[in-house]
């Protein structure tokens, strides 16, 4: 299952990350993850919510970050030496390119997550499904209880 990550251009400078987590914190908003990638005056900010439409209705109020939204796949990769690797001999069998990938540990899980953006997401999905690769859903990747 794919999920929607929310993309955010910041302008590298102080109080920018710290303005986008007051308010996804005000709303009630938990952030999953996130990644950040600067370049000297912008970052794009990553992340990953349990309702990205409501957090994009929030971060856009006011003017906010110029923001997208792009499917990803949160894959269950094992935490030891080879179980990255694993995973992109498959997608790379299927000719599926990574266009970026960021890592965390889930709380319910011992494995790693790792979210990937893909160029062929759909092909991905099936060959992780007929490798037995579990990609989590929502209800999976943010209920903790």
């Amino acid at each position: 299952m794919k999920l929607q990550q929310l993309s955010l251009f910041l302008e590298n400078k102080p109080g920018h990350l710290l303005r986008v987590c007051q308010k996804l914190a005000a709303a009630g908003i938990n952030v999953e993850t996130m990644a950040l990638a600067d370049t000297e005056e912008f970052g794009i900010l990553r992340i990953l919510v349990k309702n990205p439409e409501e957090a994009a209705a929030i971060l856009s109020q006011d003017s906010g970050p110029i923001m997208k939204m792009t499917d990803v796949l949160a894959v269950r990769v094992p935490h030891q030496p080879g179980g990255l690797a694993r995973l992109l001999q498959i997608l790379g069998d299927g000719q599926i390119n990574v266009e970026y990938m960021y890592g965390f540990n889930h709380v319910a899980q011992e494995d790693a997550v790792i979210v990937l953006r893909l160029d062929k997401p759909d092909l991905a999905l099936n060959l992780l499904a007929d490798n037995n690769i579990q990609v989590f859903g929502p209800d999976e990747l943010f209920n903790h209880n």
